[in-house]
């Protein structure tokens, strides 16, 4: 059985300030031709096909029109939900559009029950495993302490419990959107970290042929049988030496799996320029960036006049500007923001506490910090949904 694994498209979002909309629509193209053109049998979408929870109505209506379009191939397409989108509205008439083909999975208590397909060798069971928000689900799967790693492991005891007891031979496929140990995240994924961990093992997902993943927007391949698709357009300057694609997967007899790279149509290249501006406008190396999405780090020890006019006469389509002059760390005029860069939450609020008690918050006191932030961000996520 030939596979098309793809997820993150985020409908609907933007790139600094660009309208992305045209650009997703000929990745829906792309798409819809890779799958008549390399006799795909089966899509599968694993998540954050929007970019929020009430996504804009030419959002709604472009995919809108990549559900008719992958029904009128008559190849059956199996998708999640993601943590962008609002499983309940992705989930609308599921039960009708199945029967086209399109098989919506955003149901966490239907986990354990597959679409099931066939092809010359037998049965192949898909498993959605939509985002498992682990404070809204954790019930569900009768989970003690929230936490990714229990509540995706609880998620696929029900999948292999499913899968036990089917005809020998039977193949099988899980969707799941999570960010998975060994993966490489970017600047453009919203952050999930629970209880100061966001990462799950490969190995919660040991018993099935393939796991197509979702969530982290650069395609990788963690295992031979666990791999990410990636986002098929860039969301971040963070993405700049992304190759942007989708996996075709060949799913043989004996659940042995193969994968090509197909990749996917660049509205317009990304460019990462550092430097001071004079050279950066002089620098005949820079010619190829020309044409590209431009992020200009300018490196000027005082600011320069009219920065981005200067930069967007060489470089029309420069998008973003960050004036970060060398200077030694323990300078004064560090800036806040590169002071705090790559720190999560949990991390600041520690360094905070240190500053004004002279000491850092104890054991206890980092978990009191944890369990806030992480209430915090369950409760955003309840509010966004029920918008």
């Amino acid at each position: 059985m030939r596979l098309l694994h793809t997820s993150d498209w985020h409908l609907g979002r933007s790139f600094h300030r660009v309208n992305m909309l045209a650009a997703q629509a000929e990745f829906i193209g792309h798409l819809v031709t890779t799958v008549r053109e390399r006799a795909v049998d089966a899509v599968v979408v694993s998540g954050d096909v929007y970019d929020r929870a009430v996504p804009p109505l030419a959002a709604v209506e472009l995919f809108d029109d990549a559900l008719h379009r992958l029904a009128d191939l008559g190849v059956p397409t199996v998708m999640i939900s993601g943590n962008h989108d609002s499983a309940r509205r992705l989930g609308v008439g599921a039960g009708l559009i199945g029967r086209a083909g399109v098989h919506l999975r955003t149901e966490p208590s239907a986990a354990g029950t597959p679409v099931m397909l066939a092809d010359a060798h037998g049965d192949v069971a898909f498993y959605g495993l939509p985002y498992l928000e682990p404070a809204l689900v954790k019930d569900e799967f009768g989970v003690e302490k929230a936490g990714h790693e229990a509540v995706l492991a609880a998620a696929m005891d029900r999948v292999r419990a499913d899968l036990a007891p089917r005809a020998r031979g039977t193949r099988s496929v899980v969707l799941a959107h999570a960010f998975v140990t060994g993966g490489e995240p970017s600047d453009s994924e919203r952050d999930i970290t629970v209880g100061g961990v966001a990462a799950v093992p490969a190995g919660v997902f040991d018993g099935v042929d393939y796991v197509a993943l979702g969530h982290l927007h650069g395609c990788q391949t963690l295992t031979d049988r666990v791999r990410y698709s990636g986002s098929p357009l860039p969301y971040s300057f963070s993405e700049a030496g992304h190759r942007k694609s989708m996996w075709l997967v060949d799913l043989d007899a004996d659940g042995s799996v193969g994968a090509e790279r197909v990749d996917c149509p660049v509205p317009r290249p990304l460019a990462r320029i550092r430097g001071m501006l004079e050279d950066l406008l002089a620098d005949p190396e820079h010619a190829r960036h020309e044409e590209s999405w431009v992020e200009a780090t300018l490196t000027d020890p005082v600011r320069p006049a009219d920065p981005m006019a200067r930069l967007t006469e060489r470089f029309p389509h420069t998008l973003s500007l960050v004036f970060d002059p060398d200077r030694t760390e323990d300078d004064p005029d560090v800036s806040y923001a590169r002071r705090l860069a790559g720190r999560s939450d949990q991390q600041i609020a520690e360094d905070f506490v240190a500053h004004v008690r002279g000491a850092g918050p104890d054991a206890h006191e980092q978990g009191v910090l944890r369990d806030a932030f992480d209430a915090v961000r369950a409760d955003e996520t309840v509010r966004e949904v029920a918008r």
